[in-house]
C-alpha cells in the first residue's frame, strides 16, 4: 500500500492511455494506482482528496481498469453501484460521457420512469458497467440490496457520517465485493464522523461505535495532553493505509492553481439590528429560567437561528418584504465589495444558508451590476441546474450567482468566479470549504478572493472561533478535538456566547 505503483506495473498506464478520453495529472495517476491495488486486495478505501482535485476522473479510471481486467481474465463482470446526492447525478452523467465509453444506467425518477425502477433483476443489468442512484433512492428501491455488486462507491460519503440514521443503515445493508468512498471532508464536525466512514469501508478497524466514542471522550478532554497525542497518532496509524488525501495548497500536488485568499470581512450592526439583537438576548435570558431537556434544546436552537437572521437583515427576522440596505451592515458591506467587482468586470458567488433571503440579495445585486444574475436553491429542479452552470461559465454570462449553501455547495464547477462571499456562516467549516471550492478548483485561472461576513460583537464572532477549532481537529487526524454543542452549554456559557458587545457591533473599534 505504500508503493502501489510498483505493484500495479504498466497495466494501469497502458490501459488508461487506450481507454480514458483524457490525461491524468501525476497525482491522479497515483490515486488510481492506489485504488486499483486496494481493489485487487478486496480492501475498502477512502479517497479524501481536497475538493476540486478530480476525484471523479480517478474513480472513472478505476472502473475502466476493472473492465479491462475482466476482459483479459475472461471473467464474467458484475455491475458496480455508485451512490451520490441527487444534485450530482447530472455531473456524474456528464463526466462519464466526457471521459469514458462506460455503459451506465441511472436508477432515479428524474431520469427514468418510476415504473421501470420498481423491480430490477441482475439480468437486466447485463452489459451495464455502472448503476448510479441516490442516497434517498436506495431507501425505496429494495432490489438494490438483493444484488451483489462488485464495487460499491459513495460520493460525498459524509452523507453517512451519522451511524444511527436510516440513510446510513440502508447504505451499509448493500452487498458488495469492495467498498470505496469519496469525500473531501472525512471529518466535518467530530471524530465520530471518521468512525462511521471506516465502519462502512473497513468494518471493525476502529472497533465498535461505543468503544470508539468512549475513548474519544476520554482522550479528548485535554487536547494538549500526551494521552490525546498518543490517541491521534494511533488513529492516524490505523487509518493511513486506507485513506488517501492530497491538498490543493500543496504545490507538489498541483502547481498551476492560483492563490486563494480568505478574509474575515467584519460588518457593523445598524441601530435596528442592535435593538432587535438586544431584545432577543433579554428574551432568551428570561426563557432559559426553568427550561430543561428537549424543550431547552429547542429553545436554544430557535434563538440561534433568530440571532443569525437579525445579523443578516432585520427584515429576515421580522418577515418584512423590503430589504433596505441602510438597515443592514452586511448589505452595506456587500454593496461596497460588489461595486468594486462590477467595476473590474469580474464574477462573484454569494452563498447563504437561508432560502428566503436569496431573491432579495439577487435583486439588490442586479442594481449594482446593472444585469440580472442567477439563483440556485433547493426548489430549483435538478435537471435545470446544469443549464445555470453553463450560463454562468460563459465569458459574457451573468456576473453573479446567489446560491443556497446546501443546494449549491457541492458538485458544481463555477470557475468563472474569482470572488466568493459567504453572506452568513455555517457551523461546519467543511461545508463552507466545499462551497468555496465551486470556484477554487482545477480550471480556475485567476486568484480567488473569499470574503466571510462576520457581524462584530455578536454570536457570529463566536461561531468563527468554533469553525477554526473544527478545522484544527480535522488537520490533527488527517495530516499528522472536539466540539462543544451549544445546546449542551450551561446558561452562563450560552449567554456569554450570544452576548452583544455594543461598541464592537457599532464598529467603534
Amino acid at each position: 500500500l505504500k508503493d502501489p505503483q510498483s505493484i500495479a506495473g504498466s497495466f494501469v498506464e497502458t490501459t488508461l492511455k487506450a481507454e480514458l478520453q483524457g490525461v491524468l495529472r501525476p497525482y491522479q495517476l497515483s490515486g488510481v494506482q492506489w485504488m486499483w491495488l486496494l481493489y485487487q486486495l478486496k480492501l475498502g478505501g477512502c479517497l479524501a482528496d481536497d475538493m476540486g482535485l478530480g476525484k471523479t476522473i480517478q474513480v472513472l479510471s478505476l472502473l475502466l481498469l476493472v473492465r479491462a481486467n475482466n476482459t483479459l481474465q475472461m471473467a464474467k463482470p458484475k455491475p458496480h453501484l455508485l451512490v451520490v446526492p441527487a444534485s450530482l447525478l447530472g455531473n456524474w452523467q456528464a463526466e462519464m460521457k466526457r471521459f469514458t465509453n462506460l455503459q451506465f444506467w441511472i436508477a432515479h425518477a428524474s431520469v427514468n420512469k418510476r415504473e421501470s425502477l420498481k423491480d430490477v433483476k441482475a439480468e437486466f443489468l447485463s452489459g451495464i458497467d455502472l448503476v448510479i442512484t441516490t442516497y434517498a433512492a436506495i431507501q425505496r428501491l429494495a432490489w438494490i440490496k438483493e444484488i451483489e455488486w462488485d464495487l460499491l462507491i459513495l460520493d460525498e460519503a459524509q452523507q453517512i457520517k451519522n451511524p444511527g440514521t436510516k440513510q446510513t443503515r440502508s447504505v451499509k445493508e448493500i452487498k458488495s465485493q469492495v467498498r470505496m468512498i469519496l469525500t473531501g471532508t472525512p471529518i466535518e464536525n467530530r471524530l465520530g464522523d471518521l468512525w462511521s466512514l471506516f465502519d462502512f469501508t473497513s468494518p471493525g478497524l476502529l472497533g465498535t461505535s461505543k468503544k470508539f466514542t468512549d475513548y474519544v471522550k476520554k482522550a479528548g478532554k485535554d487536547f494538549s495532553s500526551s494521552q490525546y497525542a498518543r490517541f491521534i497518532a494511533t488513529l492516524r496509524g490505523l487509518t493511513q493505509p486506507y485513506i488517501l488525501r492530497r491538498l490543493k495548497s500543496d504545490k507538489r500536488i498541483i502547481s498551476d492553481l492560483p492563490d486563494k485568499t480568505e478574509l474575515q470581512t467584519f460588518c457593523s450592526l445598524s441601530k435596528e439590528q442592535l435593538q432587535l439583537y438586544q431584545q432577543a438576548v433579554q428574551e432568551l435570558t428570561m426563557k432559559l429560567k426553568g427550561t430543561e431537556g428537549i424543550e431547552r434544546r429547542g429553545l436554544v436552537l430557535s434563538f440561534l437561528l433568530r440571532f443569525k437572521q437579525i445579523c443578516n437583515h432585520p427584515s429576515q427576522w421580522l418577515g418584512y418584504g423590503e430589504y433596505s440596505s441602510e438597515l443592514s451592515g452586511k448589505f452595506q458591506r456587500l454593496q461596497e465589495i460588489c461595486e468594486e467587482i462590477a467595476a473590474k468586470q469580474e464574477k462573484v458567488l454569494i452563498f447563504t444558508q437561508f432560502r428566503e433571503i436569496i431573491p432579495f440579495i439577487a435583486t439588490f445585486l442586479s442594481q449594482i451590476f446593472g444585469k440580472e444574475g442567477l439563483v440556485l436553491h433547493g426548489d430549483v429542479p435538478i435537471n435545470k441546474r446544469a443549464d445555470l452552470v453553463d450560463r454562468f461559465q460563459q465569458e459574457q454570462g451573468p456576473p453573479f450567482f446567489v446560491l443556497s449553501i446546501k443546494a449549491g455547495g457541492t458538485g458544481l464547477t463555477l470557475t468563472k468566479a474569482s470572488h466568493v462571499i459567504h453572506f452568513d456562516r455555517w457551523w461546519n467549516p467543511a461545508v463552507e470549504n466545499q462551497a468555496t471550492d465551486r470556484a477554487y478548483r482545477i480550471g480556475q485561472k485567476h486568484p480567488v478572493l473569499v470574503h466571510k461576513f462576520i457581524c462584530r460583537g455578536t454570536i457570529e464572532e463566536k461561531i468563527d472561533q468554533m469553525i477554526e477549532m473544527k478545522k484544527n481537529l480535522s488537520k490533527d487526524v488527517l495530516e499528522g478535538g472536539g466540539e462543544v454543542s451549544l445546546t449542551e452549554m450551561n446558561d452562563d456559557e450560552l449567554l456569554d456566547m450570544i452576548s452583544l458587545d455594543i461598541h464592537r457591533a457599532m464598529g467603534d473599534n
